[in-house]
């Protein structure tokens, strides 16, 4: 056997099963994201064992990106657990055979509760599916495992399948960068998210005249490697407008001549952030107007550049 064309031929087989199962996706689905977006209270996800261990992970990753959620070990739920339960909560029940003993023991108790019951299973005909409130499915054809029995490619589809309620879930709420440092201050990513933008950006300003001629504008963006330069007036030194790599590009395209200057392909008005503003807040702004820098201030109404913020500065601190 060898093991670097065994691994190969794992992935293709799972990816093939996973490829399957994404073309079976439907409106129940998109049923269930709005469910969970609608939740009053907490996702409650539980499961045992190995998709315990997926739905741990479910849990966590909603709860990362702006889904309250916890999760619940079935096994422990009946002894006590359900307490942290109450019925305006939606329960994510994750069981790939749907007849997983611990999980069907906890529905009646749930029932009594109230809440809403989602059932994310490999046998959409199961008893759990049965008597959930929706259904989810994440069925495959067989393991990767040669004898048929260790739960892979349906963990991997679980898996999946969470990440994708995840991703949509975050998509509705707009969660953002900067609610993502809050929720990770712990991170290298939060941390930085939480700093100043005085502590990152470039202190050097690509700095050119509304009179500079192309080649010099060129070379001025070069030499500092942030894809843009401001470009100010000549008669009171004040920042009129910013050239970008972009600019450059569609000035070639529009001109065919190197002897425009400056002036003809700046763009009058930029984005511009206080050096006491946080990350989070600079590359909010970033992803609103979909732009890689911004010119920094001293003070909010400020007009005077002291640095450039760009995009390469947070991640490569992250």
């Amino acid at each position: 056997m060898n093991p670097v064309q065994r691994a190969q031929d794992i992935f293709r087989e799972e990816i093939r099963e996973l490829t399957t199962l994404a073309d079976t996706i439907d409106a129940s689905f998109a049923d269930v994201v709005d469910t969970l977006y609608a939740c009053r209270g907490k996702i409650v996800v539980t499961g045992i064992g190995k998709t315990g261990i997926i739905g741990h992970k479910i849990a966590s990753s909603l709860a990362s990106t702006g889904t309250p959620a916890i999760f619940v070990n079935a096994a422990e739920a009946v002894h006590g657990d359900l307490g942290m339960v109450s019925r305006d909560d939606v329960v994510l029940l994750v069981s790939n055979s749907g007849a997983t003993n611990e999980i069907l023991a906890v529905i009646d108790p749930l029932h009594h509760i109230g809440c809403t019951l989602v059932a994310l299973t490999g046998n959409p005909h199961s008893p759990l599916a049965e008597r959930c409130d929706k259904v989810l499915s994440v069925h495959v054809d067989k393991e990767v495992c040669p004898l048929g029995l260790a739960p892979t490619t349906s963990t991997t589809a679980t898996l999946m399948m969470g990440d994708a309620l995840m991703v949509c879930l975050m998509e509705k709420r707009h969660f953002r960068a900067e609610n993502f440092a809050v929720y990770h201050p712990g991170g290298a990513l939060g941390r930085q998210l939480l700093g100043r933008v005085e502590n990152f950006m470039a202190r050097a300003v690509p700095r050119v005249y509304t009179h500079t001629t192309f080649l010099d504008l060129v070379c001025e963006m070069s030499e500092h490697h942030l894809g843009m330069t401001m470009v100010y007036s000549p008669d009171d030194d004040r920042c009129v407008g910013i050239i970008t790599d972009g600019d450059l590009r569609r000035a070639i395209q529009k001109y065919n001549d190197m002897h425009i200057c400056a002036a003809d392909i700046m763009t009058p008005t930029y984005k511009h952030i206080c050096k006491d503003a946080l990350l989070s807040e600079a590359l909010a702004v970033m992803d609103k107007y979909n732009i890689t820098t911004l010119a920094v201030t001293a003070s909010p109404d400020s007009t005077d550049i002291i640095g450039i913020l760009s995009i390469h500065h947070i991640i490569d601190f992250a």
